[in-house]
């Protein structure tokens, strides 16, 4: 193509593009939004800015409760305390001659010691078992053993450590005096009468027998040997043995444990003294005339020591029901009429 044509063509293309522009019509509505895009993802937050200033004080708040007053329910100008540790110090366990002969025993602290009992009591064992973390510090008998001290710091401390039924250890049968099961957890059997062999049963030291307190067992009328009875009418006193070794729980309570001719007045009327119809008599003749008889026979000496040694049956049983009654202490009065036959079949046996 030649140059002139070049020229007249772009002269084409001009006019064209003018005339296109001079026909287009006016600019149309705006159409409608699209749809918004998708937010991009947050920025990292920025620093925090500086703490402002410390607001106003609020107003005081109400006066809290004096700690010492709690104290007080039993650290007071009143004798509620002083009275029973008085009454306490005069009794067995006060005096601590328990706790000196074997309190720092593991398989006896458990009722020698105020700690080994408390321990056998939290651990829920018998108080024959061995207590070996309670002879860190072995305690005499002492307030803590029997009652919950420091626990609530209120007048509650005086809560008995435990009152539950007493499943004894030596027998097949179970303690539910009320107040009197704390009593029964020390207070009963740690063997029963053995077997013989050939006839005979081996008498093995001179602590042989049932162990030196028995009384919950007689008062229900079980342990002595060959002979079973029934339980007393004083099991069927409320709380058994706090009401009469105590005169009764509450306030009043009598902490050194000896029983009053009062206390015994409630039921019998016409008592002047504990010898009630000359029962507690009756049975110190009857243990001197078996305790006679078994110094006669080898099995005590002339001081009364158990003499080591093997023997028929019925002398055995014998040596055995004259140490339960004996040891007792209460002279039959725990249950006069189990009592009085464990004796007389002591003498029956002795006079073969």
């Amino acid at each position: 193509m030649t140059k002139k044509k070049m020229l007249v063509l772009a002269g084409l293309l001009v006019l064209a593009a003018i005339l296109l522009t001079a026909c287009a019509g006016a600019t149309g509505p705006a159409g409608p939004a699209g749809p918004a895009g998708v937010a991009g993802p947050a920025g990292p937050a920025g620093p925090a800015g500086p703490a402002g200033p410390a607001g106003p004080a609020g107003p005081a708040g109400a006066a809290g409760a004096d700690a010492s007053t709690t104290c007080k329910d039993c650290h007071n100008d009143g004798s509620e305390l002083t009275g029973k540790v008085q009454a306490w110090s005069t009794s067995v366990h006060g005096s601590g001659t328990a706790f000196a002969h074997a309190g720092g025993n593991a398989t006896c602290t458990g009722c020698h010691s105020g700690s080994g009992f408390s321990a056998a009591i939290a651990a829920g064992v018998n108080n024959a078992a061995a207590q070996d973390s309670a002879l860190v510090n072995p305690t005499r008998i002492d307030c803590r053993a029997c009652h919950q001290i420091h626990t609530t710091y209120t007048s509650k401390d005086w809560a008995l450590e435990t009152t539950d039924p007493v499943k004894l250890i030596a027998l097949d049968a179970t303690y539910d005096g009320g107040m009197g099961n704390l009593c029964a957890n020390c207070h009963q059997q740690r063997t029963a009468f053995p077997e013989a062999t050939d006839g005979k049963v081996s008498v093995t030291s001179t602590h042989w027998g049932g162990h030196h307190g028995p009384e919950a067992a007689l008062l229900l009328g079980t342990g002595g040997a060959g002979l079973e009875g029934k339980p007393a009418a004083h099991y069927s006193v409320e709380n058994t043995c706090v009401t009469c070794h105590l005169g009764g729980a509450g306030p009043d309570a009598d902490h050194s444990f000896m029983p009053v001719v009062a206390t015994c007045q409630q039921c019998h009327s016409g008592a002047e003294d504990l010898d009630v119809n000359g029962k507690m008599t009756e049975i110190k003749d009857q243990l001197e005339q078996v305790k006679t008889a078994l110094t006669t026979k080898g099995l005590l000496d002339k001081d009364g020591a158990i003499v080591v040694g093997d023997y028929p049956t019925d002398y055995a049983a014998a040596l055995w029901n004259y140490l339960f009654v004996e040891e007792d202490k209460s002279d039959g009065v725990h249950n006069y009429t189990y009592a009085k036959a464990l004796l007389d079949a002591a003498l029956t046996n002795l006079s073969k």
